[in-house]
């Protein structure tokens, strides 16, 4: 009887054991989908954070277009006015000829005595010029070339631009060739436009560095990209005031906001970006790894 009752006492130890491991494991479970329902949820705040940056950044895009777009219409107003009032003063010029040929037929029967003594004396006087000219005293003039309405409104758009934006001599080229001006107009208004093109390349180093993160190489590289001649990205990237190790910083957290990286794994992507070993070293630190 006792033997039973040592029987019955272990089999229910045993079935409250059970029991309790059964709580324990439920318990376990709860705390990791907790866990995950965590992880889960800073990643996609994480996300979400990176779909507002790039709204914000295509927002400003849309901006610099539209400022662009707003040019154009305004150089266009500007050639049809241009267009208007040349047509209305050769109109009034015809006017003026048919005037002062009936004024000029009337003239001409009162003063031909007066014009055969004007023909002589302009005879004389060029006799003198050829005496002269054959004693090398003249100086040979030089015909400038007159600029035409064209090159002078792409002159004012290529300025306009610049205003706005940062431009390469062959990027701004592309940009005025693509709103309908010749290939030599477009030449002629970027090298006759004052720009500064080592400055043009450091005020867009400057705008990329304050929106993504970038080495030194990398934004060279990117610079060259624009159109940018090498001494000039190199210039840019010189000047513009990085500090390298927090593009480092600032590029490792963009990449663990997407993905997971080992800390090695991680220093190996940012050198391939081209950030220094040093550097690379810091950025990931930074980011607690």
């Amino acid at each position: 009887m006792s033997k039973k009752v040592n029987i019955l006492n272990k089999i229910f130890i045993i079935i409250i054991l059970l029991f309790m491991l059964m709580l324990t494991l439920s318990g376990c479970k709860e705390e990791t989908k907790k866990t995950r329902d965590e992880e889960l949820k800073e990643k996609t705040d994480k996300a979400q954070e990176q779909t507002e940056l790039l709204l914000e950044e295509e927002s400003k895009i849309v901006e610099e277009q539209n400022a662009i777009n707003s040019l154009t219409t305004k150089n266009d107003n500007t050639e049809i006015e241009k267009t208007n009032n040349s047509n209305s003063s050769t109109t009034k010029k015809e006017n003026n000829k048919t005037n002062n040929n009936s004024t000029s037929t009337q003239k001409n029967k009162s003063t031909s005595s007066t014009t055969t003594k004007e023909n002589n004396t302009s005879s004389a006087e060029n006799n003198k010029d050829t005496a002269t000219s054959n004693n090398g005293n003249s100086k040979p003039t030089s015909n400038s070339s007159s600029v035409t309405t064209s090159q002078n409104n792409a002159l004012k758009s290529a300025k306009n631009y610049l205003s706005i934006m940062a431009f390469s001599r062959s990027g701004l080229i592309n940009q005025l060739e693509y709103e309908g001006y010749s290939s030599s107009d477009a030449k002629y208004a970027v090298d006759n436009c004052g720009a500064d093109w080592n400055a043009q390349a450091l005020k867009s180093a400057k705008n990329y560095v304050s929106t993504m993160a970038f080495s030194h190489s990398g934004l060279i590289n990117q610079l060259e990209y624009e159109g940018f001649t090498s001494s000039q990205a190199k210039y840019g990237a010189d000047n513009c005031g990085a500090n390298w190790n927090e593009q480092a910083s600032k590029s490792a957290k963009n990449y663990l906001s997407i993905m997971s990286f080992s800390r090695d794994s991680l220093i190996q992507q940012l050198e391939y970006e081209g950030f220094t070993h040093s550097q690379a070293v810091y950025g990931v630190e930074a980011n607690g790894l």
